[in-house]
């Protein structure tokens, strides 16, 4: 049996009680000093403080010393990093905000929290616009050296991510566990980030993906970073709530605009209206970063949208014939460049395999870059 003298082992038995009651962990961990002074107190003590009292008799029960060393035990078996405030691997910058979280479990490299980066958020749905900007944009500022920060959800977070993979490093920052990956069918996407860069999540292993740990998890997104990029959003959108987060944490905000018709559009279209950089290009984030790290970013500057190099004269002939920001119909591709069907088939089959280009459905094609 673990004692409460070891302090990791209290450190994970405090996030397995109280990882989702923010103010009420601070308040308690401010009046005990310590985790180890936590895990001693008794429930009624507990419950003085303001913590609920199923919480608290939890928080007090000697056998959830047990449950944290075995979770402990458990996360070091499959490769996973723990970090707690007291280590110096804490990332400086998440250490500076009003609620940072006490716990970080880590799938991957625990260096890369504390190298420059910044957030890509956005719709879940996100028009053809939006996927190829989300795409470009963070696959730009990957290839400059950023770190690419976003939440791993269905549309603007997973296009990111998979746009920084392929020019550099990504981090997603979870809503659930890492035994409760969501979406579901991120789980080769998790195993991709974690090979070069890092998943975190405040939350237990076990902790579902329920929807009010997604606010919590968007703090920390924003806590990670330089600045946040919102690329489509409605104007109840949760990436306007990073965005807030972002101003409360002097983070920079900045917005891609859209079409003013798209409801899509609305949230970010907004947050310019009111203040956020207006992004086109990668150049525009960069230019909002810090002064030693934007000159030395914008000196070696290089504009990541030319045509990839290594595509045969066939090859180049249907890439410059598609777009980044809409999609192209087959038969409007045959139509202008003047190449049959099964030949413009058989080069963007190739394209693909290159990932320079994706299908959508009704046989219509667009750039990835």
């Amino acid at each position: 049996m673990k004692t409460v003298s070891d302090r990791r082992v209290c450190w994970v038995a405090l996030n397995l009680v109280l990882s989702d009651t923010l103010r009420p962990a601070q308040k308690i961990l401010d009046y005990f000093g310590s985790p180890e002074n936590v895990c001693r107190a008794p429930a009624h003590e507990l419950e003085s403080l303001g913590l609920e009292k199923n919480r608290a008799l939890r928080l007090a029960f000697p056998g959830l010393l047990d449950e944290a060393a075995r979770v402990l035990a458990a996360a070091e078996r499959k490769g996973w990093r723990l970090i707690t405030r007291d280590d110096e691997a804490y990332p400086a910058l998440l250490r500076e905000i009003f609620d940072p979280p006490h716990v970080l479990y880590v799938a991957g490299d625990t260096e890369i929290l504390s190298v420059p980066a910044v957030a890509v958020v956005g719709a879940r749905r996100p028009t053809p616009f939006g996927r190829a900007v989300a795409e470009r944009l963070a696959r730009d500022l990957a290839a400059r050296g950023l770190v690419i920060v976003s939440g791993m959800a269905t549309g603007i977070d997973s296009l990111a991510h998979w746009g920084a993979l392929l020019a550099g490093r990504t981090v997603a920052v979870l809503g659930s566990g890492f035994d409760e990956i969501y979406p579901k069918e991120n789980k080769e996407l998790f195993r991709k980030i974690a090979a070069t860069g890092a998943v975190v999540t405040e939350f237990p292993p076990d902790a579902r993906p329920l929807g009010y740990r997604f606010p919590l998890r968007n703090r920390v997104i924003s806590g990670l970073t330089l600045g946040v990029v919102v690329v489509e959003a409605t104007r109840r959108s949760g990436s306007l709530i990073t965005a807030r987060l972002s101003l409360e944490q002097n983070r920079e905000v900045m917005a891609v605009p859209g079409n003013i018709t798209s409801a899509l559009s609305s949230g970010t279209n907004w947050l310019i209206k009111t203040g956020a950089k207006l992004v086109e290009t990668w150049e525009d984030v960069v230019e909002e970063l810090p002064t030693p790290l934007r000159e030395r970013l914008l000196s070696s500057k290089k504009d990541g949208r030319e045509t990839p190099p290594g595509l045969s004269p066939e090859e180049k002939i249907i890439f410059d014939g598609l777009k980044t920001d809409a999609l192209t119909h087959i038969d409007d591709l045959v139509e202008t460049t003047d190449v049959s069907v099964s030949e413009v088939l058989a080069r963007l089959l190739s394209l693909e395999l290159k990932g320079l280009v994706r299908q959508a459905p009704g046989k219509c094609f667009q750039r990835s870059l």
